[in-house]
Formats: structure tokens, C-alpha cells, sequence
């Protein structure tokens, strides 16, 4: 995510930094830079406009003046301002409320919705300890019904059937009696989408709101639509009383102008984003992680917390008294910090919370080793070899490569390019035979073998 924007921004920047004095005419340019990057990546025209008068105001005071590098005094205002726009702190959830408290899911169809609502249950139940159910009360898509049934086995969350030939009314106040009934903190419940807002659908989701009386409405949009994500949520605000938003399909959004311009042109709190198809993949907002990530500084909170979440500590334990004892590291051991990656969301997912341009910035050779195709591709290779050569890779010979090569449907590059990178890493594992269990855990842990 965000990563034109990020580039773009890091060019100007490095114009400016190292700088004894800038003067207003170097401050226009820059911030002309800064506008042009902004509206690239769709970020709604009057955001734009006020976040670099907003700069411009600041620039031209005493804060530049005082700055022991300007360039770096500059590029602080905008990260403050980059705050400003999308929030300034994290806008919880409100669940305070007499249980069960209730979490309205609204949105357009195709936005999300449905695995958004049992991503959110699953972020409930491992954040906050809370007991979830999840509702449908899409009478339109009997299909929608079942899939939030599957998701919600999935997240081990409580699941109130709904019977598709009654009203969306009737198996709300339904679900809320179950609720109740089965004592459950919180109840979620996934409304219908529409290809568009009709008045069809505001009514009967006032309608909902009126039955629920919810804590929360949440808004689902999609990204990747861009300044037309803020436009859509600002048109179904004036229906409805929402309390936040959540973007979808954030990971794949190389733009990020939803998330920079909703918080303006709605009034409303980006609560959370969707970052992959994982059940997990549900991230709390957070504006000064963002506008660091935006800035090439990284987000290092989060890639910590999802450490904690994803590394499988058992396994990371094993191999760190393995390594110490120095009894050797093996393919099988690569496979796991492959595995690790994966969970963690990718190379691309952890570059991008690192400190740096990001992967985008990458030279061509670096980039494709970061590729996740490629992990995959080399852990394919892994997984067709014997226990036998997976400990002792030196006894592959031409027919043991012709059958791995045959059972994995990788080439002969392939297989070189995992013996030349597991020699690396061997080397590496080699160098840390002595230190202490913590030291091993934290880089194992870290992924970064």
C-alpha cells in the first residue's frame, strides 16, 4: 500500500535534505511535488488543496526556521499533516455498552463485507477476549448466508441461522434475542449489499439501526476505488449514523487515496483495514503508522505485533538450540522461515513496514529474490525431497534433482537458487552457534534467519 506515493514523496525529499536554509520558492516547489504525488494517488482534490495550505502555513512560520535541517523539519510537518487528515490516534471500538454489543456491517456488494464481519470477529475474540456471534440478514443472497456460516466455524465464533424467506427486520430481532440469550459479548450482523446506494436500501437499514440500536455502524468499502471509496461512504453517512469506517483490499492498493482522503471528506474514523484474504487479515488504523509507512520510515509497532501473532515460538525455540548446539541448520529448518514469511503476509507485506523505500525502490536482482512467487516456488522444491535430503542437500545427485525437479514442477534454476540461498543462510545460522536462546529467538523470530 501506498507505495507510488511513498517513491514519490521520497524523490522530493531527498532534494531537500542536508539543506542549511530553504527559502519560500523551494518550499513551493517542493510542495507543488508533494500535490502532484497526492492527487496521483487519488486523493480527493479538496484534501489535497487544504493538506498543502495547511503545510504551506506551517512551513512559512517559525518551525523551518528552528529546524537544525530543514529538509527534515519539512518532512516532519507533513508526516504531522498526514496525521491530521486521517485521524491523529487510533479510533477504537466503542464496547462499553450492556452486552451484547452490536456491530452493524454496511456496504456495497463486492466490497468485503462478509469476511470482513468474521475477520472482525476473529480481531474481537484474539484483541479484546470477547465472545462473538455473527448474523446475516442478506435475504437476497442465500449464498451470503452460508458463507458467513462457514467464516464463523472458521474464527470459532457463534453462528445464529437465518432463514433467507423471512424479512431482514425479523431475523435481526431474532438474532438479538439469541444473542441475549446466549450471553455473548458481542453480535456482529452482515447486511445486504447493492451494486449501488437505492432507496430501496437506506430503508431498510435505517430500519436495522432502529432494531439494534448498534454501538457501532461500520461502513465496508473497497480501497482500490480511491477518492470514489470517500464519496460513496460520504453519501451513505447522510442515510445512516456511522461510526467508522473499514477499507478493504488495502494490500492491494498501491495508491492509498481512500485512506488518506475518507477521513476528510466523511468525518468519520478509518477503523480498520483489510490486508489480505487471511481470516487474520484485519488491522487495526492507525494514522501515525500509516503516515510513517507513507514517508519511508516504516511501521515497525505493527510488523512487531504481527510477529507476536504469527511466529509459531515452539518451532522458533527449536531451531534457536538447535543453531546454538551447533548442530546444523537444514532445509527443512529454510522451509519453516519460508512458512514464517508466508503467515507474516509476504515479503512484500514485511518490506513494507521496514524502515525504506519499500519493495517498489528495490534494484531489479533484489526485487525478484523478494518475490513471494519465488518462496513459494523454492519451498515446492523442499517439499519433493526425501526427510534424508532435506538434512544433507550435499548427497542430491542428477537423478535425485530429475525426480524433485519432476515432483515439484519447478526448473533447474529453481532448485540452484534454493542450494545457493540455503548456503547462505547455513553460513549465516553458523556464525550464531554460542549466543544466547534470546538472541537466537528474536532474529528466528524476526524472519530474518
Amino acid at each position: 500500500m501506498f507505495d507510488n506515493l511513498s517513491k514519490r514523496l521520497a524523490a522530493t525529499f531527498r532534494g531537500l535534505t542536508g539543506k542549511t536554509s530553504l527559502n519560500e520558492s523551494q518550499i513551493r516547489v517542493a510542495l507543488l511535488d508533494v500535490r502532484r504525488a497526492l492527487l496521483e494517488a487519488d486523493v480527493a482534490l479538496p484534501v489535497a488543496t487544504d493538506f498543502i495550505e495547511r503545510v504551506h502555513a506551517r512551513a512559512l512560520g517559525e518551525e523551518i526556521g528552528r529546524g537544525l535541517d530543514p529538509g527534515q523539519t519539512l518532512l516532519r510537518i507533513v508526516q504531522l499533516e498526514l496525521e491530521t487528515i486521517m485521524g491523529s490516534e487510533n479510533a477504537g471500538l466503542e464496547l462499553r455498552a450492556v452486552p451484547p454489543v452490536v456491530i452493524l456491517m454496511a456496504g456495497l456488494q463486492g466490497a468485503g463485507k462478509t469476511t470482513t464481519a468474521a475477520k472482525l470477529a476473529a480481531w474481537l475474540k484474539r484483541e479484546q477476549q470477547k465472545s462473538v456471534m455473527l448474523s446475516s440478514v442478506d435475504v437476497y443472497r442465500p449464498a451470503a448466508i452460508r458463507q458467513l456460516e462457514t467464516l464463523a466455524a472458521q474464527v470459532d465464533a457463534e453462528f445464529h441461522a437465518a432463514d433467507a424467506s423471512r424479512s431482514a427486520a425479523v431475523l435481526a430481532s431474532e438474532a438479538l434475542r439469541e444473542a441475549k440469550r446466549r450471553f455473548v459479548d458481542v453480535l456482529i450482523v452482515d447486511t445486504a449489499g447493492r451494486l449501488a446506494i437505492d432507496a430501496a436500501m437506506m430503508l431498510e437499514i435505517r430500519e436495522l439501526h432502529e432494531i439494534l440500536e448498534p454501538a457501532e455502524t461500520l461502513f465496508v468499502v473497497d480501497s482500490m476505488t480511491g477518492q470514489d471509496a470517500a464519496n460513496t461512504a460520504r453519501i451513505f453517512g447522510r442515510a445512516l449514523p456511522l461510526t467508522g469506517i473499514v477499507l478493504t483490499k488495502a494490500d492491494g492498493d498501491a495508491r492509498g487515496g481512500a485512506a488518506l482522503s475518507v477521513r476528510q471528506v466523511t468525518g468519520k474514523p478509518i477503523k480498520f483495514l483489510g490486508v489480505g484474504e487471511k481470516i487474520d487479515a484485519l488491522e487495526a488504523f492507525h494514522p501515525q503508522r500509516i503516515a510513517s509507512r507513507i514517508l519511508g520510515m516504516g511501521d515497525m509497532l505493527s510488523l512487531i505485533e504481527q510477529a507476536e501473532r504469527e511466529v509459531d515460538r515452539k518451532k522458533a525455540e527449536r531451531l534457536a538450540r538447535k543453531v546454538r548446539k551447533g548442530r546444523g541448520f537444514d532445509l527443512a529448518d529454510m522451509r519453516d522461515q519460508f512458512r514464517q514469511m508466508h503467515d507474516m503476509g509476504g515479503f512484500s507485506s514485511i518490506l513494507d513496514k521496514l524502515p525504506g523505500p519499500g519493495i517498489g525502490a528495490l534494484p531489479p536482482g533484489a526485487a525478484s529474490m523478494a518475490d513471494d512467487r519465488l518462496l513459494r516456488r523454492m519451498e515446492a522444491v523442499i517439499d519433493s525431497m526425501t526427510p534424508r535430503e532435506r538434512s544433507n542437500p550435499a548427497i542430491l545427485n542428477g537423478s535425485r534433482k530429475r525426480r524433485i525437479l519432476k515432483g515439484s514442477g519447478t526448473s533447474i534454476q529453481d532448485l540452484n537458487r534454493l542450494l545457493k540461498q540455503y548456503k547462505t543462510m547455513q553460513k549465516a545460522m553458523r556464525k550464531m552457534k554460542g549466543r544466547s536462546m534470546q538472541q537466537l529467538i528474536s532474529q528466528i523470530s524476526a524472519g530474518t534467519g
